[in-house]
């Protein structure tokens, strides 16, 4: 039975080819652990860095934030003298502060929590940028809180992961 689509392979040819299989397959393993590897560690690195970056922006927000409003009022408080609005950004600041303290231990069991940060926090600064831009007497908010809120934005999004399912934690 002559076909043009049968081809005779001797048992040596076999071996042969099954072995250059075997190289090429152990190699191209090898290239993809490697990838693998590296990629967790960069995963590991950018889970490294946002804990750190919650705990330091945590504490900032539940420790820092009124006693900077008292070293630098310009730049921190938007009313002059008694303020009821002070003391409730204070306390929702302080709260979200706490929160991102708890989250720094299991950031990734937080996504909806440091989003949230993300978000409002340009959300906020955004607003405040457009109302300092607005009024010459609030200028001095352009270079205290409204750079302060874009930085928490800007660095936890880029240490962030976009779901829980794209970094996998190696501790």
């Amino acid at each position: 039975m002559n076909s043009p689509y049968l081809i005779s392979i001797s048992k040596a040819e076999i071996k042969a080819a099954t072995k250059r299989a075997r190289t090429l397959g152990s190699t191209r393993n090898l290239s993809v652990n490697s990838i693998n590897h590296e990629v967790s560690m960069n995963h590991t690195y950018r889970l490294k860095y946002l804990r750190i970056a919650l705990v330091v922006f945590g504490a900032i927000m539940a420790f820092g934030f009124y006693p900077l409003t008292l070293i630098w009022p310009s730049g921190w408080i938007w009313h002059q003298g008694q303020s009821n609005y002070l003391m409730m950004i204070i306390g929702v600041y302080a709260t979200l502060g706490v929160f991102l303290l708890f989250a720094a231990r299991e950031p990734l069991k937080h996504l909806s929590l440091i989003w949230f940060t993300v978000w409002s926090s340009l959300v906020h600064g955004g607003i405040m940028a457009f109302q300092s831009l607005s009024n010459p007497n609030h200028a001095g908010h352009l270079l205290g809180d409204v750079p302060a809120l874009l930085i928490v934005a800007i660095v936890l999004a880029l240490l962030t992961p976009r779901s829980d399912t794209s970094i996998v934690e190696h501790t």
